[in-house]
């Protein structure tokens, strides 16, 4: 379904927003093609859990099919972690990121996955911006979502030329940081962040020709078209590590079965901070673990779907 038009007013992202903008189903008979291939490139050997939540997020949100590729000195782990995944081990750089070799190990997937999620427990931004850089023109067409490292593309557009234009996407993508990641990716403080997020999100998401979403207790979404969007719920107990692999990996489930980036980048977030919301019932505000929230997502989804065909506010 396409996206709620440009609006000249902050539009919120509530129960009757999600009920007017319902997700794509897979067809009755559809099988796990139909739902969607997703691919995630992360982990390192300092974080290799990172890359298990995203994949285990990206599962519950519906994806069909898993591609995990790893360093190779955690790909085994992973591989125990996710039965359901495909796990491809990478040589890793000193500095806990992938070798340039990647691209070749990566490219033969491209033509092959729905949606790629790039970021999770990736260390070393520069190999990283890298990888994504030479990574990019191979993925036309296919729903790309940035998270942590995998966001400094936009600081390290190109190491070769550095007097170079402003940096922007060819391909609209999903960037997700938090404020004190977009004061890094801007170049601004993040106090200025902020005071004004709404700014900061609709700038970026101009400059760099992105669906951003900056997170916090009030998230806001800009787009180069349609939006803004605005969420406001979840708890303090989301604040937690972790916490921001699972969105992302919610995201990329979402895209991967056929949503758009505004609406996959829109749906996780409401999705995201209602899981906080129920398990903070079982288990207080405080306390919870980010493994717990993919969990409440299917769930969720179909508690959302029933309003949508029910009218249930």
């Amino acid at each position: 379904m396409d996206m709620p038009l440009a609006s000249t007013h902050m539009i919120t992202i509530d129960s009757a927003a999600l009920r007017a903008w319902p997700l794509p189903m897979p067809p009755a008979e559809g099988d796990k093609e139909r739902r969607g291939h997703v691919l995630i490139v992360g982990g390192s050997c300092e974080m290799p859990g990172a890359v298990i939540l995203a994949a285990t997020a990206a599962l519950r949100a519906g994806a069909g099919k898993l591609t995990i590729a790893t360093g190779a000195s955690v790909a085994q782990l992973v591989a125990l972690a996710m039965p359901e995944a495909r796990v491809i081990g990478l040589r890793e750089t000193v500095q806990g990121g992938f070798e340039r070799d990647a691209l070749g190990v990566l490219d033969p997937l491209a033509d092959k996955i729905d949606a790629v999620l790039i970021g999770p427990g990736m260390q070393d931004e520069a190999a990283t911006a890298a990888l994504v850089r030479a990574l990019l023109p191979r993925l036309a067409g296919t729903s790309v979502v940035l998270d942590a490292n995998a966001m400094g593309i936009v600081t390290n557009p190109d190491q070769d030329d550095d007097d170079g234009p402003p940096f922007r996407f060819a391909e609209t993508v999903i960037l997700t940081p938090h404020a004190g990641e977009m004061a890094h990716l801007s170049g601004r403080a993040k106090e200025e962040i902020v005071a004004d997020p709404d700014g900061a999100a609709r700038a970026a998401a101009q400059a760099w020709n992105a669906v951003v979403a900056l997170k916090g207790a009030r998230t806001v979404i800009s787009a180069p078209e349609g939006g803004p969007w605005q969420h406001e719920g979840g708890n303090v107990g989301l604040a937690i590590s972790g916490s921001g692999d699972t969105l992302a990996g919610i995201i990329a489930g979402l895209a991967a079965r056929g949503a758009t980036l505004a609406q996959a980048t829109c749906w996780g977030v409401a999705l995201h901070a209602r899981a906080g919301e129920q398990l903070a019932l079982r288990f207080g505000v405080l306390g919870y673990l980010a493994r717990e929230i993919p969990a409440e997502i299917p769930a969720l989804m179909e508690q959302a779907a029933r309003s949508s065909s029910d009218g249930i506010s």
